[in-house]
């Protein structure tokens, strides 16, 4: 399913990685990484074939990714590479899958508020991204912290080239979280922790509506008034709560799993 991205007799750009060695840089990496861990343990991931990213503190034209043929359980802060829009890897010796670049490169490039991309088949929201109708009910109210920021993208094939990637972009627009029918899911944010947060309550919503759904029993949805006021309230609290939570990924993993840090 997946393929490393051929950079083969493409001209690379000459950057002195050393560019991106500072305190900024790493602690992007380091996050990412926890993200990565813990996504793993939670059962979020797919093998070697999802992504996360992050655009380089500093350096607008440019994003963090995991590199081709590591399990989200395997990769450690230091194993995270940088590459350029044009698919040249300046930072770091492996190249990132296919589609992780041409999905996140062209999100990155094409929505610059898009500084975290997030992209998984974690199975409860990729379950609902395979039925009919709209993926997300608004009936439970860990599923009104997404009211009125989710789009779906219908399924187009895979990624393999930059008009794929452009088109995806286009389907998020406005949105945070993006459904993509057939797929999977993409969560975009202004930082690590927030698009963690939304990943992580975002298949917990997900999982709670296929449970309920389960049962036969017609899921009873909060009205569209009240949805509205409970997001605005959520939204109100800041992002002191997605700060805390990556926080407290982190302090557990350095029981469990402290080489995410090397």
């Amino acid at each position: 399913m997946a393929h490393a991205l051929a950079t083969d007799g493409k001209e690379r750009q000459k950057v002195d990685p050393r560019l991106f060695e500072n305190p900024e840089v790493w602690q992007a990496c380091v996050d990412l990484a926890a993200c990565f861990r813990m996504a793993s343990v939670l059962g979020m991931e797919e093998g070697i074939c999802n992504h996360l990213s992050a655009v380089v503190p500093g350096f607008d034209n440019y994003f963090i990714v995991n590199p081709f043929g590591l399990a989200f359980d395997e990769i450690r802060a230091s194993d995270l590479i940088i590459c350029d829009f044009e698919g040249n890897v300046v930072k770091g010796d492996r190249p990132p899958e296919i589609t992780a670049y041409f999905i996140h490169a062209r999100v990155h490039k094409n929505l610059p508020r898009a500084r975290v991309a997030f992209h998984t088949h974690m199975p409860y929201a990729t379950c609902l991204s395979m039925v009919e109708g709209q993926p997300l009910q608004w009936a439970g109210q860990t599923s009104l912290k997404f009211y009125g920021r989710t789009a779906v993208d219908e399924f187009n094939g895979l990624a393999l080239d930059e008009k794929e990637g452009d088109r995806i972009a286009g389907a998020i627009c406005d949105a945070d979280v993006v459904f993509m029918r057939n797929h999977g899911v993409m969560v975009i944010g202004k930082t690590i922790a927030e698009a963690w947060n939304d990943l992580y309550y975002l298949e917990r919503a997900c999982q709670v509506q296929v449970l309920a759904e389960s049962t036969g029993r017609k899921l009873v949805p909060v009205s569209p008034e009240i949805a509205a006021a409970t997001y605005a309230q959520m939204r109100a609290g800041g992002n002191e709560s997605a700060i805390q939570h990556l926080e407290s990924v982190k302090r557990r993993l350095l029981a469990s799993h402290p080489d995410y840090l090397l």
